[in-house]
């Protein structure tokens, strides 16, 4: 345990002394289905990702000019008529701490499977640089090598819808949920052998009610370490909304750390390893039946 806090305090020590703000930081946290209104500046990493004036998905902001969100939400590379909405706190109304910016630039991983998501991972260029406030700052990244324990505590947070159909309407505030990490062989298992690959981590409560939904697509799923955020996940897919024994499947962030850094050269992202204590009950998890 006291070699982990060493190198977790290294790790710190590294993005300082590199000039960067600590990222993953929210000073002012002390709809999803199953989930509830969150506070002005609990996630201030969380975007509003917007076409023509609508919101589409959501993101994370991850450095000043970066937005990392989820590949399906693009069907190609242009950026024309795309925006970024920060600081957001609802839709519509009021947002004293509201700013945007256009989408300068849209990179997909060249490995992204649009019939299994597999890599479903995008980098949104903003068009200038944004400010840190309390209200807007970026999350850190899980590094390479992170470990995510099944059961791990986790949030998701977004404007996606608060019931299972397209086509009602989004939820005007932010909503956020806590769901724990499924391991991905028991989230194959219920989801379908196969469906769920290495480069992906699952989440939600096996007895349902609370999930991400349409509309939280490319928003983050987040977990605490010390004081530190960590993103883990990317909202993908899911099959349904919050259905028992359905977990919800999301991009793992720590499998792209060389592929973001190979894209955003100057003012890279915070990566910060995520390692959970004690053994992963995942790993003796066998498919009944099989």
């Amino acid at each position: 345990m006291a070699l982990r806090q060493w190198i977790h305090l290294l790790a710190l020590v590294s993005l300082l002394s590199a000039g960067k703000s600590v990222c993953g930081t929210a000073p002012l946290n002390g709809r999803i289905v199953g989930g509830e209104d969150a506070p002005p500046g609990y996630w201030p990493w969380q975007v509003s990702v917007q076409l023509r004036g609508n919101h589409f998905c959501g993101g994370s902001l991850i450095n000043k000019e970066w937005v990392m969100s989820a590949a399906h939400c693009f069907s190609g590379s242009s950026p024309s008529g795309w925006t970024v909405s920060l600081g957001l706190q609802s839709l519509q109304g009021e947002n004293p701490n509201k700013v945007s910016r256009n989408v300068a630039k849209i990179i997909l991983h060249p490995n992204y499977d649009s019939e299994t998501y597999d890599n479903d991972i995008a980098l949104l260029r903003l068009s200038s640089p944004v400010r840190f406030t309390d209200y807007i700052r970026p999350v850190c990244l899980a590094a390479s090598g992170s470990v995510f324990n099944n059961g791990t505590d986790s949030w998701v947070t977004g404007w996606g819808a608060v019931k299972e159909g397209v086509a009602l309407p989004f939820p005007q505030t932010l909503q956020e949920v806590e769901v724990p990490v499924v391991g991905n062989r028991q989230c194959n298992c219920l989801n379908g052998v196969g469906t769920v690959t290495d480069n992906m981590i699952c989440a939600g409560v096996l007895a349902g009610g609370k999930d991400s939904c349409q509309g939280d697509s490319g928003g983050p799923m987040v977990s605490k370490q010390g004081s530190v955020w960590v993103q883990s996940g990317i909202v993908s897919f899911g099959f349904g909304c919050a259905r028992p024994n359905l977990p919800g499947v999301y991009s793992r962030v720590s499998r792209y750390q060389s592929w973001i850094k190979s894209r955003i050269r100057s003012n890279r992202p915070g990566f910060v390893q995520f390692i959970s204590s004690g053994l992963d009950s995942d790993s003796n998890y066998t498919c009944p039946g099989l």
